[in-house]
């Protein structure tokens, strides 16, 4: 009786061993299948994911330098509208990508070696990464092609990017479930989350808003995000209502949402 009890734990272990090498063999193999198809398998795809944060950044300075002598912190147009539209396409990627994980990877879900949080895990992983990646080229080749007088700090950069990452993965987690469950949730949040672009700070600085605009606006975590980020880059801007914590607890608190709904009803929307 004791050598049966004992089984039982070994058996256990050897189970969740072996469970969790087929799902580490399921991440990667989704990761690879990613970078194949959504970014191609020429390099258009990733060249386009950094044209994009440089095509903005040329636009808005060309704008605002025609009718601006200088940026609301600084003097350099560009590194000003970098700091801004950097993290924001970060959160949107990312929350976007994680948002289509179930429906992307729906036909390899009904493998049992394959659920739905490996297919979230390759996306935030492989995204993640390639938003860094181009976050990076992206600073670099403001700072080496343009005098912008500031003092970038790496520490805070990371912390800017972790909490896009944070919050663009949690708001993710929430839409793959609502989109899943409800057709017309994709529309809806569309519409949404198109204001985002205007009430982020991308293009002014949180301490130039009058009351009580700006009370309201610091409820969006985005405006921590890109508030930290400029603070990384200006040594003279303070900006002093940033609160990481408010970001990450959010973002927990959408995250733990989410993912508690999908383990709810994945098999249900799966063979809805």
């Amino acid at each position: 009786m004791p050598a049966a009890n004992q089984a039982k734990p070994d058996a256990l272990r050897e189970s969740h061993r072996h469970r969790s090498f087929s799902s580490f063999r399921a991440i990667g193999a989704l990761v690879l299948r990613e970078m194949s198809t959504t970014n191609g398998k020429a390099s258009r795809g990733y060249l386009w994911a950094v044209a994009e944060p440089v095509a903005g950044i040329v636009l808005l300075s060309l704008i605002f330098s025609l009718v601006f002598a200088a940026p609301p912190i600084g003097t350099n147009f560009p590194i000003f509208y970098a700091t801004g539209i950097v993290p924001f396409l970060f959160y949107m990627a990312i929350s976007t990508k994680v948002a289509q994980s179930v429906a992307y990877s729906k036909a390899l879900l009904a493998y049992p070696v394959v659920t739905f949080m490996d297919a979230l895990l390759a996306r935030m992983i492989m995204n993640g990464i390639t938003q860094m990646l181009v976050a990076y080229i992206v600073f670099f080749a403001v700072l080496f092609f343009q005098d912008t007088r500031t003092d970038p700090q790496a520490g805070g950069i990371a912390l800017s990017l972790f909490m896009a990452f944070a919050f663009g993965t949690s708001v993710g987690v929430m839409n793959c479930f609502l989109s899943e469950a409800f057709s017309w949730w994709q529309q809806v949040w569309a519409i949404l989350n198109r204001p985002l672009f205007l009430i982020s700070c991308i293009f002014f600085i949180y301490d130039d808003l009058p009351t009580p605009f700006g009370d309201y606006l610091w409820y969006n975590p985005l405006v921590h995000v890109i508030g930290q980020m400029r603070k990384s880059f200006y040594p003279s801007y303070a900006g002093d209502y940033v609160s990481p914590a408010y970001v990450l607890g959010v973002s927990l608190l959408v995250y733990a949402l989410g993912l508690a709904l999908l383990i709810r009803y994945h098999r249900d929307l799966q063979n809805s």
